[in-house]
């Protein structure tokens, strides 16, 4: 990843008020970049982006990506170079209870994010991003590479296919075609992000941290499901990496892209509750979510070896890395300590390992 590349770059980031939002528009601020951001409010509770004053550097639009005027009015007024579109719902339990939501924030929030950056002149790169669960499932043990069937089970998965598709139509009707204005867009699935800041109800992560600090036994759905996880740090530096190669070679590098762990880092559940207890110190006591649950993926991993060969990017940070990482932040966020300057201090300890053979 360059050092300069992002100095007086003009970015736009949907989704900036997100868990991964808030790292990578700290990370933009952090490399000299202009950043806009356009979101809804943060979740109510606690989340990363008040705690760390994410929106204090940069021109944060609270506004929803549903709103296709409110967005082409925020992107003509802004004037962005590149964009990085995470706005999203997120989430495969709440898509059942809001699949209406989940399709239109997914689907056609995506849309008409694309068709602002249609009539936005000066828009050279989109980084789209979707998701692992892109993917039809097949429950297969090797990982699932770009040019896998999408599919979906649950409504999120489905929408997340859907936008793949989405992305595909407008770069081939408009930001490719033969008399149309050039635009490098690039679609990027990642696995299950973890790191410190991420406050999400029905994710495992956040759900260990709260148990372990208020020393309340933690329910678990499905104790062996299999999952890729990795820091959030991981493909982001991959979204950065893939955004550059787009500036300079835009037709090359625009296509599909996977950014998953190795094969090692993809554990089950149950070690993943273990781990972070050996990490904090202190143990937290788990039981079986004895309550109706609804369908989810038992085995999904990926397959990023397009990204490692075709881009130069690989994963960093081992999964025990990652671990002791987030472990550091929470104990941090419980001391009272700045956490603007703690996620600060991960990113640059992170680009150090970039430097690393």
């Amino acid at each position: 990843m360059s050092e300069t590349f992002w100095r007086g770059k003009r970015v736009l980031l949907t989704g900036h008020t997100g868990f991964k939002g808030s790292w990578l528009a700290l990370w933009l601020q952090k490399k000299g970049a202009t950043v806009m951001g356009y979101a809804l409010s943060p979740a109510s509770g606690e989340s990363l982006f008040e705690l760390a004053h994410v929106g204090e550097r940069m021109d944060s639009v609270i506004a929803d990506i549903r709103d296709l005027n409110a967005l082409r009015q925020a992107v003509e007024r802004f004037s962005p170079e590149i964009v990085f579109h995470l706005a999203a719902q997120p989430l495969v339990r709440l898509s059942y209870v809001e699949p209406v939501d989940t399709f239109q924030i997914n689907v056609m929030g995506t849309v008409n994010l694309l068709e602002a950056v249609r009539k936005t002149e000066n828009c050279r790169v989109v980084v789209s991003i979707t998701s692992d669960k892109c993917y039809e499932n097949k429950e297969w043990v090797w990982g699932y590479r770009e040019t896998d069937p999408l599919g979906g089970h649950d409504p999120y998965s489905g929408s997340k296919g859907c936008a793949e598709i989405v992305n595909a139509a407008y770069r081939r009707s408009f930001f490719e075609a033969p008399g149309e204005r050039l635009v490098a867009l690039a679609t990027a699935r990642a696995g299950n992000v973890i790191g410190g800041g991420d406050f999400s109800r029905d994710r495992l992560v956040p759900d260990i941290m709260s148990a372990i600090v208020k020393g309340k036994p933690l329910n678990i759905r499905s104790p062996s499901a299999i999952r890729p996880w990795q820091h959030v740090l991981e493909p982001l530096a991959g979204y950065m990496l893939l955004a550059e190669q787009l500036w300079k070679h835009p037709k090359e590098y625009a296509q599909s892209w996977n950014f998953g762990p190795p094969s090692e880092d993809a554990r089950p559940v149950r070690w993943m509750v273990e781990k972070l207890n050996q990490c904090w110190g202190e143990g937290v006591s788990w039981e079986l979510d004895a309550a109706p649950t609804v369908h989810e993926a038992n085995v999904l991993t990926l397959d990023s070896t397009k990204a490692r060969t075709s881009l130069g990017w690989k994963p960093r940070w081992t999964l025990d890395r990652a671990l002791s990482e987030i472990v550091s932040w929470y104990k941090a966020y419980q001391r009272g300590e700045p956490l603007r300057d703690v996620v600060l201090r991960q990113i640059a300890a992170y680009e150090t390992s970039l430097t690393e053979a």
